[in-house]
């Protein structure tokens, strides 16, 4: 039956229902009959008006076509239909008064007019009960999802009438948190507690939930939809109608904000000055050229107008990125790009790309440094951090290379973890190259945490916000260095144009941030209010995870005191020791055996013995 009706097309359609509406017209006249008082019996006064019947059927079919009511869907004969519906009765009650004089019918006063009123309700009615059996054809014919909907109020009501007439959606119930709605029937559909959910997902087969609250946060939507997926359901949420036709802007509240609003003190913006001449003209190789330091080293070389630049990537994804964007920004410019895939760790690849490029300055930014990945994989991320360095470093010495600059971390300073004892390993690498190489001039840049950078915690609180939190936070605590990736760069840049040989420079970063309150700053930016226990009724609240494996409550950045100036007011040197070429020697070939071996102990053991501050930290996480 499906099929037939799917089949026939608008047009035919339409004369089905013409022809229907044509028929009620001597049902109408019967049933007008019936209840009138005459002399003959009903059907006995019907045939009496066969010869006035065809001219009744004449004007109905022409002004009904005029009309076109024949070509109103059944499932929008509502309120201009009927309107429609009732010009027709009231002509046809005219035309059969004028036709019964013409034909001298003896019929009772107001015969007519029943008979209007009659035929009127007689077909509205038809077009309801053609419209259920035609929706219960569907409904049978092809599955339905069922849905839920959370909000009885405008919004909700709204769209549950909407959805009656939708052939893929059967609305069952309502649910909503207003007590005063709980047990009533709005459009047709009861209103139950969220807390029956569960109840009527099993009793009335529910399978999506809409969401219909588009005045209440973001936040707390996403926490109603984390809590009802856990229920298995499908769930979706909406606008208010009235921003769906652009009488209320649509607006993501979690809007972008400029990293140097966390800070804490103001962004060091002092460029580069006569520290550019130091790449101008210059080959400059960017080791960890796709990620976000890497990236922005390559955009402020640029700005040196450098000859040329090589991008030395291992992620595939991460290269074409960065290369793409740079493709622009040196189009007309003369600068050479040089896109390659690579890794640090592979000696014969790194010494041929140094010797084709006739690289000068070698800017490593390559390094595994998220601290709970590495911690969870530690001989990844020393073979990568440490081994890594100590071939570019060798094989840029060995070429020749004007100046190699690491980037380096405050968690290098007596690390509680991995990650940061594998960047004070390739420190001293470093250091130690630099003592034996005097054509190439090797430094250290250490800084802290860079704000907007891929895995820091800012975008992580901000993706954790559009989920409808909460903010983690793993211990209130804790505090840590921050700066943008533009001062990061500036200073990398900065000090490697001022290196002599050696040096470890540190930037004057100000305090450190407590994390808690940047959580609350990043909440709040994002247009919600935190919700504590002075707040309970705030939008995102912030959670206490504790401390993470080789997590430290505070950062330092550097291993002593004594800081020495520069000719640049927030850059300083630090003196630190440093190990003999035989002790670095020695931890080089400790490390190699544990990596061979498998052995991630063994590893652990050969940082904790040259690594200083390394053993304490571990023996301080342990006894925590």
């Amino acid at each position: 039956m499906l099929n037939l009706i799917r089949s026939l097309p608008r047009k035919q359609k339409a004369y089905v229902f013409l022809a229907i509406d044509l028929a009620l017209i001597p049902l109408a006249l019967l049933f007008t009959y019936t209840v009138q008082v005459l002399p003959n019996s009903a059907v006995q006064t019907l045939l009496q008006t066969l010869p006035v019947l065809p001219y009744l059927l004449a004007v109905a079919a022409v002004l009904s076509l005029w009309l076109g009511i024949p070509s109103i869907q059944l499932k929008a004969f509502e309120g201009h239909a009927v309107g429609l519906t009732a010009i027709l009765s009231t002509v046809l009650t005219g035309t059969m008064a004028l036709l019964s004089w013409l034909a001298g019918l003896n019929q009772p006063p107001g015969t007519q007019v029943i008979f209007g009123i009659s035929y009127f309700i007689i077909l509205v009615t038809s077009r309801a009960v053609l419209y259920q059996v035609v929706d219960a054809i569907y409904r049978r014919a092809q599955p339905r999802c069922r849905v839920l909907i959370y909000g009885a109020g405008t919004t909700g009501t709204q769209l549950a009438q909407a959805l009656r007439s939708h052939e893929g959606i059967d609305p069952v119930a309502f649910v909503d948190d207003n007590n005063s709605l709980q047990g009533m029937t709005l459009v047709g559909l009861p209103v139950f507690p969220p807390a029956r959910i569960a109840e009527l997902v099993k009793q009335r087969q529910i399978d999506r939930v809409l969401l219909a609250m588009p005045s209440l946060s973001q936040p707390k939507q996403a926490q109603i939809a984390r809590r009802l997926q856990k229920v298995g359901l499908e769930v979706q949420a909406l606008p208010s109608f009235a921003q769906l036709i652009g009488e209320e802007a649509l607006i993501d509240k979690l809007t972008p904000v400029a990293p140097q609003n966390f800070l804490g003190r103001a962004a060091r913006a002092d460029g580069l000055g006569d520290a550019s001449d130091s790449y101008t003209g210059r080959v400059v190789l960017v080791s960890g050229a796709g990620g976000s330091i890497g990236s922005e080293l390559c955009r402020q070389v640029l700005a040196c107008q450098p000859r040329k630049v090589v991008l030395y990537e291992l992620s595939e994804l991460a290269l074409y990125t960065v290369h793409q964007e740079l493709d622009q920004l040196t189009e007309g410019t003369g600068i050479d790009l040089v896109p390659l895939l690579g890794s640090v760790t592979d000696p014969r690849q790194v010494r041929a790309v140094l010797a084709e490029h006739e690289v000068q300055v070698v800017l490593h930014a390559a390094a595994y440094k998220h601290v709970p990945l590495v911690e969870a994989n530690p001989l990844a991320g020393l073979a990568n951090n440490v081994f890594g360095t100590q071939t570019l470093a060798r094989e840029a010495a060995e070429f020749g290379v004007e100046r190699f600059i690491l980037i380096s971390s405050d968690k290098a300073v007596r690390p509680a973890n991995v990650m940061g004892a594998s960047k004070r390993l390739a420190e001293l690498v470093v250091r130690d190259l630099a003592t034996r190489h005097a054509d190439t001039v090797f430094t250290m840049v250490r800084f802290g945490n860079v704000l907007g950078s891929s895995g820091s915690v800012v975008p992580l609180f901000q993706d954790q916000i559009s989920r409808g939190g909460p903010v983690t936070v793993t211990d209130p605590r804790v505090k840590r260095f921050f700066m943008t990736i533009r001062e990061a760069v500036q200073l990398v840049l900065t000090a490697g144009a001022e290196a002599r040989d050696g040096e470890t420079f540190v930037l004057d970063m100000g305090a450190p941030v407590p994390i808690v309150k940047l959580a609350r700053q990043v909440i709040e930016s994002a247009g919600y209010s935190v919700r504590d226990e002075d707040n309970p009724d705030g939008d995102i609240a912030i959670e206490i995870i504790g401390l993470r494996p080789g997590e430290k409550l505070e950062e330092e950045l550097t291993l002593s005191p004594d800081l020495i100036g520069t000719r640049f007011p927030k850059i300083f040197c630090a003196r630190e020791d440093h190990l003999s070429e035989i002790e670095v020697a020695s931890a080089l070939r400790g490390l190699r055996h544990a990596l061979v071996a498998s052995d991630a102990d063994a590893a652990r053991a050969v940082i904790s013995r040259w690594v200083e501050g390394y053993r304490r930290a571990e023996g301080e996480r342990r006894s925590s």
